[in-house]
């Protein structure tokens, strides 16, 4: 009888990107290392209170690096391993889209902070396209309000600030729990309540592997660390694990 695959929970933040030219945040040259003035276009506060951090705001999402960025190898490991027959589960941090450009099945990949693809207005809870909006920054407006109600627009992400979606949440929370397998990859699990999934995969006995450039407070109690590049690391875990359980 072939042994049954285990399930794998893999929990992404922006290190698993870096390598398709999106740089992270906390990392030597991330955004808010370079310039710590940057976050606050990722806080909810002073988003909604002040003019010029929405327009500063307006102005990075043109310039996001994402729109153009395509999957790296790690983004494209995780693909392999569901294609292997795994029951993979991805939560990831990231607002990019990157898992799902590189083939993860869409329903497979759990969005904790959103996306930056849509818009929603603060207002009237209208929701639009990020494109569209953006279009309109570009044809001159710095700070497109919603065309319904004139309510402040805001990424579909999820701020500082902000709640987590509940009902998501609580999808990862359970991913967590059942896992036989975890990775937390390029995170500095230093964001609640992202971090706390990592304790949840402990508790219930997962094998827990941090791949991380940095270190981070899982560290004494995960499994095995990891300091490799990631798009070295991932295959490379990936390959062994699809080895050590063959169909």
């Amino acid at each position: 009888m072939t042994e049954r695959k285990p399930m794998i929970a893999v929990l992404t933040g922006a290190g698993i990107s870096t390598d398709s030219g999106i740089p992270d945040f906390r990392g030597p040259q991330g955004v808010w290392t370079r310039d710590p003035a940057a976050e606050k276009m990722f806080t909810y506060e002073y988003y909604m209170s002040d003019p010029a951090v929405r327009r500063a705001s307006w102005r990075a999402r043109a310039d996001n690096a994402a729109w153009t960025a395509q999957p790296n190898p790690a983004h494209l490991a995780l693909v392999e391993l569901e294609r292997a027959g795994f029951p993979v589960r991805i939560i990831t941090q990231n607002i990019d889209g990157l898992h799902q450009k590189a083939g993860s099945t869409p329903r497979k990949v759990l969005e904790l902070h959103g996306t930056m693809f849509t818009v929603r207005c603060m207002g009237c809870g209208e929701r639009g396209t990020m494109r569209d909006a953006l279009d309109r920054v570009e044809a001159g407006d710095p700070d497109p309000a919603c065309l319904s109600c004139g309510g402040i627009l805001k990424a579909g992400t999820v701020m500082f600030g902000e709640n987590l979606d509940g009902e998501t949440l609580a999808q990862a929370g359970a991913i967590a729990k059942a896992c036989r397998v975890f990775w937390a990859v390029g995170t500095s699990l230093m964001v609640q309540p992202a971090a706390s999934l990592c304790a949840i995969a402990m508790t219930e006995g997962a094998k827990t592997t941090i791949v991380n450039a940095q270190p981070t407070p899982y560290d004494p109690v995960a499994d095995e660390v990891i300091r490799d590049p990631i798009g070295e690391a991932l295959p490379r875990m990936v390959a062994a694990l699809i080895a050590a359980h063959p169909s």
